[in-house]
C-alpha cells in the first residue's frame, strides 16, 4: 500500500453468488450498498445476489468500514481492496476477471463511480484498473464538493463525519471531476423524485459526462423515490435488470 493510505482497515468479508451450472465464466457483478456511509450490511442484499445469479451472472456483495469509525477515504480503499480480491479470486466461482462490472445504490453508487473514475485506489494497490463498466442506481454524493458547500454544515456534523471538514477532501472524493475519456462505460438509473441532492448532483454530473458520451445509458425512472430505486430489484422481472443485462452484453461485444 502507498504512503497516505491506511493500512489498518478492519477485515471485512464478502458473498458470492454463482449460478448453480455453468461451462463457462461468466460477467462478475460487484455490489455496494448504500446508507449514508454510516449504515448498511452486504446481509441486506443476498435478494439481490440470488436474482443476478439466476441471470447469469457470478455476484458479489460487499462491505466497508462506516463511519464515523472510518472516513471516505478508507471507505473507498477498502472497496478498491475487495475489487482486486475479486480479480485475483473470482474464476474459482465461475466468474470471468476480464468482465467485472461494480454498481451501487446511494452512497454505494457514489464508491462505485469514484472507483470507475479515479485510478487512484488501484495504482496505490499495484494494479491496473479492472472495471469494465459502472451501474449506478441512485447515487449520491456525485458531486459532494458543491454538495457540503451549499449546505455548509457545522464543523464535524452530517455528512462531514464521512468527508471531514477539509474540502480539498470534498473535491478528492466527487467523481465529477474525474470524468474523461478513459472511465469504463455507466448505465445511470435516477429515480425521478428521488432526494434533491441526488436530483441536482447526477444533473451537474450528466452534464460534465455528455461532453464525453453524447448520448449517455441513462434512464430516468418518473415518480421513484430513492429507497424504491433499489427494491424494485426484488421483481425478477423488472425492466432494471433488462438495462444491465443489454449494458453488460453490448459491452462485451
Amino acid at each position: 500500500m502507498k504512503e497516505g493510505f491506511n493500512e489498518n482497515l478492519p477485515e471485512k468479508h464478502l458473498n458470492i453468488f454463482s449460478p448453480k451450472k455453468s461451462e463457462t465464466l461468466k460477467p462478475v457483478f460487484i455490489f455496494i450498498h448504500g446508507g449514508s456511509w454510516d449504515s448498511g450490511k452486504k446481509e441486506l442484499y443476498s435478494f439481490f445476489g440470488k436474482r443476478l445469479a439466476r441471470k447469469e451472472m457470478v455476484a458479489v456483495i460487499i462491505d466497508y468500514p462506516l463511519s464515523p469509525e472510518y472516513i471516505i477515504s478508507d471507505m473507498t480503499t477498502a472497496t478498491a481492496q475487495s475489487v482486486k480480491w475479486v480479480k485475483e479470486n473470482i474464476d474459482n466461482y465461475g466468474g470471468d476477471p476480464n468482465q467485472i462490472y461494480v454498481s451501487g445504490h446511494s452512497a454505494g453508487g457514489h464508491l462505485a463511480a469514484l472507483l470507475s473514475t479515479k485510478d487512484e485506489y488501484f495504482e496505490a494497490l499495484d494494479i491496473k484498473n479492472p472495471i469494465k463498466g459502472a451501474i449506478l442506481i441512485d447515487a449520491a454524493g456525485l458531486d459532494m464538493y458543491t454538495f457540503l458547500k451549499k449546505k455548509n454544515y457545522p464543523a464535524g456534523t452530517s455528512y462531514l463525519k464521512t468527508f471531514t471538514n477539509d474540502s480539498v477532501i470534498w473535491k478528492e472524493h466527487s467523481p465529477i471531476y474525474y470524468i474523461d475519456e478513459n472511465d469504463p462505460p455507466l448505465l445511470i438509473m435516477m429515480g425521478g423524485n428521488t432526494l434533491p441532492g441526488i436530483l441536482s448532483s447526477t444533473k451537474r454530473f450528466l452534464e460534465e459526462y455528455k461532453e464525453i458520451v453524447p448520448d449517455p445509458n441513462y434512464h430516468l425512472q418518473e415518480g421513484k423515490k430513492h429507497a424504491p430505486m433499489i427494491l424494485q430489484f426484488f421483481n425478477s422481472n423488472n425492466k432494471t435488470y433488462d438495462w444491465i443485462e443489454a449494458f453488460i452484453k453490448n459491452n462485451n461485444n
